[in-house]
Parts: structure tokens; sequence; C-alpha cells
């Protein structure tokens, strides 16, 4: 007879949800998988996404067996052939050294991001044990470095409103932020304040599927998020709607942006942002007006030169407004600062010695590996990241990966694009599989997942496959023996969640701040006087205004790249691939469809060209092959693609990230994937089906 048993757990993707799920396990297999309809936040819905995630778990091309390349670089898995532990973890372990004895062990680099969101799997033994190699240091901006920078100078953290009570605001501004592909649990709550009459406006150069569900949709040129909040709170000062008692307990540098925003009449900042000028006063006088109002800022309007500066001026929209006096009011970007739990104390514990190192932007890293890195980079270990398709400048990044004296160790659960460029392909287990502890970045709860399901073959959690390749290297140092449980109970430790409560109850609210508080009305943020800042003396040294302001987009921008390359490219998120996570599976990719660029019928009628018909898209830094989309979710000379795809099963061989470039963000340090000029060109449509071999 069968035996069934269900096992809770948490999603471990990139996505600030953190699903808590209800994984249906019949003799030792996962068949089933739900959501948990008692969390409070998620309550019970997976995204689209995530509700074939066991296709991934179940799938016939999970890796099971180390793989070593026996063949040229770049050729695929028939350039590789299986091995044991012993004679995969001997090499790595010897490519590493020869790297160490070579160039010292900066010359070794550890790149690793969201490929699961997970503390322990992702965030602890590997950071450990290259730290306490002395390896280079990896900064991951990839994907909210902006943001971070900008809530750090205006905030002192990244703080915001609690965001189950967006219920309780009058306006809601979703700048940036696709809750429906992005972040849809929050979107129930925005219904709900939408239910009890408050307004919702999406600020999106998309007509996105939020937008298209929303009051109101704002849709300025990509880049110019500052310029429009500049305007915004013009209309503000000028209509009477600033809190000034608040603002003079609570802020410091009014009197500096006060001035400012004199430069910033709203007819000015409409024609920047290629907007009415009714369109933003009306914006600002429901701003004015409204209280509590809540602004949600999404991620996608910090990937262009000026991020850092447009952040930091949407955040101080609710200084000026008083608005985090109340609940469901002010700002929110990220929960990732609210968390007790973090992992930076446990990935270097401070009984483990662990040598001062160079850190490396992993934005860069196309660069890093064609000579900006002094020393060289010669041993790359991959984990949890595909940066072969999500990287910037693709081609020079490839460049890089070919490189003879590169020596590359990846670990995966299925062959990516990034595996085709290896030394040595190492199993990862999936999340059934293994041991691991989450927060979010969209909400207040700690999850705690816990194996359900045998690992296929021979496949490893990522702390077993560095607790074994730190023994292969002869490290002896007992933290780098720490058990998974071990760990998850030191990332615990101190935050008022225990592992018993977790393995009890699966989740628990990890934060001070209760649902319905206004953390924040009293000010108290995490700066040196408790004072939100509008001027920040602090970025004159890193050669930004201190005072908020406006950073135009580099390439967007640029009058004369307009000329040869006349539209703006921008790529954000789909419905059906995370990242690069799904993006080889056949359901997700039937339902997301072949790789499409989107173009006004305007572009499309002055370029010939009509839906379905085959593209090129391409600038000086490269191309990439794409079904063309007419339709009127963007406007004139903007073009948009889903990222996510990836190269090798691409037409062409090519994804966006050949035209993206490396080029840091004004603060932090993060990539411009949506700053970028392409054209776009009619091809013949026979080369749609010339992808590289999966």
């Amino acid at each position: 007879m069968a035996r069934t048993t269900i096992h809770p757990g948490a999603c471990p993707l990139d996505c600030p949800d953190t699903c808590t799920w209800q994984l249906t396990v019949t003799d030792g297999r996962a068949v089933a998988l739900r959501g948990d309809r008692d969390h409070p936040f998620t309550r019970g819905a997976l995204c689209g996404k995530v509700n074939r995630y066991l296709d991934a778990v179940n799938g016939p091309d999970r890796l099971t067996r180390p793989l070593v390349r026996v063949g040229p670089k770049g050729a695929g898995p028939v350039s590789y052939r299986p091995a044991s532990w012993d004679e995969a973890l001997g090499r790595v372990a010897a490519g590493l050294r020869t790297s160490i004895d070579r160039d010292g062990p900066q010359a070794i680099l550890p790149y690793y991001f969201a490929g699961t969101m997970g503390l322990v799997q992702g965030w602890t033994m590997g950071p450990r044990l290259f730290a306490h190699l002395g390896a280079s240091r990896l900064r991951t901006t990839i994907c909210t470095a902006a943001a971070r920078a900008a809530l750090q100078s205006v905030y002192g953290g990244s703080v915001g409103f609690e965001p189950e009570s967006v219920v309780d605001a009058k306006l809601i501004v979703l700048w940036g932020a696709n809750l429906l592909s992005t972040n849809l649990h929050h979107w129930p709550f925005v219904q709900e304040a939408q239910r009890r009459g408050a307004y919702v406006v999406t600020v999106d150069p998309l007509r996105t599927d939020t937008a298209a569900r929303s009051d109101e949709h704002v849709a300025p040129l990509p880049g110019t998020d500052a310029a429009l909040a500049l305007g915004l709170m013009r209309h503000v000062r000028d209509s009477g709607g600033v809190d000034r008692e608040w603002l003079a307990a609570h802020t410091v540098g009014w009197e500096r942006l006060d001035a400012r925003l004199d430069e910033w009449p709203v007819d000015r900042a409409a024609a920047e942002c290629g907007l009415d000028v009714d369109v933003v006063r009306r914006l600002g006088e429901r701003i004015a007006t409204t209280r509590p109002t809540a602004i949600r800022v999404g991620l996608g309007l910090q990937r262009h030169a000026g991020a850092g500066q447009a952040v930091r001026a949407i955040a101080a929209i609710p200084l000026l407004t008083g608005d985090f006096r109340y609940p469901g009011g002010g700002a929110l970007c990220t929960t990732s600062g609210h968390h007790r739990i973090g992992p930076d104390r446990v990935a270097r514990p401070p009984d483990l010695p662990a040598p001062p190192a160079r850190s490396i932007n992993m934005s860069r890293l196309a660069a890093a590996l064609t000579g900006e890195a002094d020393p060289p980079v010669t041993s790359l270990v991959v984990f949890d990241a595909n940066p072969a398709a999500t990287a910037p400048d693709q081609n020079r990044l490839r460049d890089g990966l070919r490189r003879a004296d590169l020596f590359t160790v990846v670990l995966e659960q299925r062959w990516t694009d990034t595996c085709d460029w290896a030394d040595v392909v190492l199993p990862a287990t999936m999340q059934p599989e293994h041991l691991d502890l989450h927060t979010s970045y969209g909400h207040h709860y700690a999850t705690l997942n816990l194996p359900a399901v045998t690992p296929p073959g021979e496949a490893l959690p990522n702390t077993e496959i560095f607790r074994r390749i730190a023994a292969a290297l002869g490290l002896t140092h007992p933290r780098l023996r720490d058990s998974d449980e071990e760990l998850a109970r030191q990332l615990l430790d101190g935050t008022g969640v225990s592992f018993e409560e977790l393995r009890e109850h699966t989740y628990a609210r990890d934060t001070g701040v209760d649902v319905g508080a206004a953390p924040y009305a009293k000010g108290g943020f995490p700066t040196r006087d408790g004072r939100a800042r509008f001027h920040d003396p602090q970025l004159t040294g890193q050669g930004v205004d201190p005072l908020i302001g406006y950073t135009p987009p580099v390439e967007a921008a640029d009058p004369t790249l307009a000329r040869r390359f006349p539209l703006a490219l921008i790529s954000p998120a789909g419905r059906f691939l995370m990242n690069s996570t799904f993006a080889s599976l056949p359901w997700h990719l039937d339902r997301a469809g072949p790789p499409r660029i989107h173009l006004h019928p305007d572009d499309a009628a002055a370029r010939g060209l009509a839906d379905g018909d085959a593209a090129r898209v391409h600038n000086d830094r490269g191309a990439f092959l794409a079904t063309v989309a007419v339709d009127d979710a963007t406007r004139p000379g903007l073009a948009f693609t889903y990222k996510a795809y990836w190269a090798r099963l691409s037409p062409g061989g090519s994804t966006v990230n050949a035209v993206t470039a490396v080029r840091d963000t004004d603060l932090g340090g993060g990539p411009t994937f949506h700053d970028t000029r392409v054209q776009v060109e009619g091809v013949p449509a026979e080369l749609l089906g010339a992808g590289q071999p999966a």
C-alpha cells in the first residue's frame, strides 16, 4: 500500500513573497505541491511559476553525478564525462590550489546569488569557506544594490511600512512594481485597500498587468523617475501638502531640498519624463491631500545609471507628507533589513580566521574576467547563479569564461548556460531534498524547510559540497564542518525565534513590527541621530550629489547614440520564468513563449515589421534574435523584451544580455540593464530556429 505524507516547507526562489507550501510525498517521491492556506501573507496560493515546481524536481534533466570536462569549453554536455566525487573534488582542490600558489587566494572568486534565497544553502557555508581561504569577496549587487544604498542614505537602512498594513492606505502608488508578476501575494492586500476606497496608481514605462488593473497608469520615460519625484514634491510643497511639524521633528536637510525644488516646476518634470503636465499635477495633488499614502517601490526602476538618486527622491516623498505617521503610510522597497535573522555573522563567524581580501562587483563579472581584475581571477566557483545567462555584456563574459587559464567549478541542479564553460560540474540538491531557513524581502515571516525526499543519484546540498571541498583542501577548522541544523541555529541565535518553534510551526514572525503598526510614526530611523536625510554629506566622497536630485540615464538619454540606436530597451520580468530558474522546462517555456521584442505600432511600421516577424536586436556590444510582438503596452521609442531566457536554448545562441552594458549605477554599483539603446531590423524567419543544441 502506498505511503503518503505531507511536509511543510518554503519556496526557495528569488521573489519577495517566500511562500510557505505543503509538499505531498508518496513512497518517497514528491507528487504534489500546494500553498499553505494558513500563512498570514501568502494565504495558500502559489504563482504560475511554482505551481509546476515539481517538473524541475522530478525532471529527467536533473544532474545526478559529478562531471569533469574532457573536451573544449563552450561545447555543452558532450565535452564532459561522469566522475566519482573523489575524482571531482580532487580536481576542484587542485584547481584552487594552483590559483593560490600562482596568484594568491584572491585569484579565486566565488560567484553566487539568489538561485536559492535560503540562508543555509546560499549564504553560509560557501561564503564562509571562501572568506577563510582569503578569496576575493563578492559584492552581491545584481539585484538591489542601488536601492539598498539609496535607502541607507535617506533612512539609514532598508526600512519602510509594514507590508500587510497597506490595506489601511487611501492612496497606493506602485512605482516600478509589477505585483502581478513579481510580488503576487501583496496584490490581494492592495485589492483590499481598493475595496475600502483606496486609489491605486502604477508608475511604470510599460502597461503591465498590474498597471492595467490599477485605477491609473502613469508611464514616464525609463530612467526619469527622480525627475518625476521632484516634480511631485514641488507640487506637494506649492499646494501646502508638506507636514512641516513632522518634517521638522524627524528629518534633516529640508531647507536644501526646498531650494532645489525651486528648480523643478511641474512642467519641467513632465517634459523630462515625457508626460502630460496635467498627469504629474494630478498625481501630485493626490499625494498632497491623501493620508495615508503608501508608495511601493519596485526593483526594476533601479536598473539605470541614475538609480540611486531615483530611489532617494521617491523615498523622500512620504517624508514631506508625514505619511510615516500612519499605519499603511510611507514607502517600502524591501523588507530585507527588517528581519532579525541575517547571514553575515554566520558567513564570517568571529572564531574563524578570514584574512582581508579585495571585493569584486558581481555585476562587473564580464570586465573582471577580461582584464579589470588585478591579480586576475583564475578560479571561479559558481553556485546559486547562472551568470552566462543573467550577467550583462554576454559576449565579453563568454570571452572571459573561455580563457584557458580560468578554472571554473559550477554547482548546479540541471545543465545551464554557465555549465557549458565549467571544468567541473557538481550536482546540487533542490528544496525538497535539503534543510534551509528563509526570511523574505516582501513580508515579515521566517520559514524553516526540512528535507522531505531523497536527492536523486549522488546530488548533495551546497553546504555538504563545500564541507567536502574544505576537506579536500586540507582545511580543518571545526566551523567548516558545521551541520545544516547547526548553521540554522546559528542564524536564529538571539533573534527571538527558535529552531524548535520553526520545526513545530514552520514559520514565525521575526521582526518587532506588528501588523497595523506605524513603526516610524515618531521617527526613530536607523541613522546616527534618528532622522531621515534629504542631504547626505557622505555621498560627496562617492562622486554623488549629497542632495537628492536627478541623474539622467546614460544611454537612454544620449541623443548622439539615439541616432544610431533609436530605441531604448528594457528587459523586465515575465509571468512564467523566474530569472533563469525555469528557462529550460517545457511547461514554463510553452507558457512564456519564445523570446519576443515588443514594439509600439509606430516603431514596427517604421521598420516594416509586423506581429510575428523575425527580428535582430543589436547595438555595438552584440545582438539577439526575437519574434516581433506589436502592441501598445509600450510607447513610441521604447522596446522591451522579457529577461531570463537561456542563450543555449535561444535563436542564434544569445539573449538580451548580449546588448546590455557593464556600467555601474550612481549608488551601490548595481547593473544598468534598463539603460540600453538598440536598433531592430527584420531578418529571415528561418533564423529563429538557429539556436544552440540543448
